[in-house]
């Protein structure tokens, strides 16, 4: 896993991933938005409502925290070896929106995230134990291990999905 030497070089790999990862849709059509092809298991907009589930929840459990409430991960009614039926509620809950508004979605949770982030001290997101919900989960790790495996490495990941998903969208077009 990439390991981080502080919060700026955190937010700056964040920042770069979820822009090279949102340019992929450029050329996608909303009617695409659901084509599943084999070879890749999400579709556009699965790879879109996965991104924003999991910012969301991260955020969340912080939000949680703050306000004094249990902290239930991964979600409430779901436990870590629920996975799949978690992320069929990511895409139910954004499954009715463009490629475009997803989009739009996606760049605004990543610019809630950078600016979310800036509000730790690197001990906060580096140190095991700058946040209960960080310990209380299995891994027990760190905040910014949490962020970096929800944000900057499936930015990176689902990138090249989406690449392989459109080489294969044009072939089929062909």
């Amino acid at each position: 896993m990439r390991e981080y030497e502080d919060k700026e070089a955190l937010i700056g790999e964040i920042e770069k991933t979820a822009a090279l990862f949102l340019q992929e849709f450029d050329d996608v059509s909303d009617a695409d938005g659901d084509l599943r092809l084999e070879g890749v298991d999400k579709t556009p907009r699965e790879m879109l409502a996965y991104q924003l589930g999991w910012m969301e929840l991260i955020r969340g459990w912080d939000r949680d925290e703050a306000a004094g409430k249990t902290v239930v991960t991964p979600a409430p009614g779901y436990k870590w070896n629920q996975m799949g039926a978690l992320y069929g509620q990511f895409y139910s809950q954004y499954g009715a929106q463009s490629l475009t508004e997803l989009g739009r979605m996606f760049s605004k949770a990543s610019a809630d995230m950078v600016e979310w982030l800036c509000c730790f001290t690197d001990e906060e997101l580096f140190v095991s134990g700058g946040r209960k919900w960080a310990q209380s989960t299995p891994s027990g790790w760190p905040v910014w291990k949490w962020v970096h495996m929800n944000t900057a490495a499936p930015f990176k990941t689902f990138r090249s999905k989406a690449r392989k998903w459109k080489k294969l969208r044009a072939a089929l077009h062909a």
